[in-house]
């Protein structure tokens, strides 16, 4: 078994969807980046490449790399993923914390977690995901940005 630990963060700007684990989220705000910019799926690909020492999001989808403009994160885990089966490593499970004064994200927690799961190929069950504020302190709690984390375990498998 092995663990591995992701942090993302992008800034808010008006004109932009807030997508959060492969679920838009009505906001008058979304977060500015190269791809979609969703932070909580990056924090756990940024993860689960740590866990297999393949290096980090930026080194695989380089915002250098036009091909990445604009591009789903969900369909990035996918390419991720298949690195992981590559090595002979399958998701043990997810724990993700998202960090964002606002919006409210409690109701879209399960659907992050089913669209997760989906495509990391394992249940629902395996994938943790909660929501905090920071008691409007720092630049999530200015509602500057938003950030996430996520913490992994995965686990070797012969074939």
């Amino acid at each position: 078994m092995r663990i591995g630990i992701g942090i993302d963060a992008h800034r808010l700007v008006p004109e932009r969807p807030l997508i959060l684990g492969g679920v838009t989220i009505p906001y008058d705000l979304g977060l500015l980046g190269h791809s979609d910019a969703d932070v909580l799926t990056h924090a756990i690909m940024d993860a689960l490449l740590g866990a297999v020492a393949l290096g980090d999001i930026g080194q695989h989808f380089p915002p250098s790399d036009e091909a990445y403009r604009g591009a789903n994160s969900l369909d990035l885990l996918e390419a991720v993923m298949a690195l992981l089966m590559e090595r002979n490593f399958r998701v043990g499970n997810i724990d993700a914390v998202i960090v964002a004064q606002a919006p409210k994200m409690a109701e879209y927690l399960p659907m992050m977690r089913e669209k997760l799961a989906a495509v990391m190929g394992i249940d629902c069950d395996r994938v943790s995901i909660k929501a905090t504020t920071t008691e409007k302190m720092g630049y999530e709690g200015r509602g500057e940005g938003i950030s996430a984390q996520a913490v992994v375990l995965v686990e070797a498998f012969d074939d």
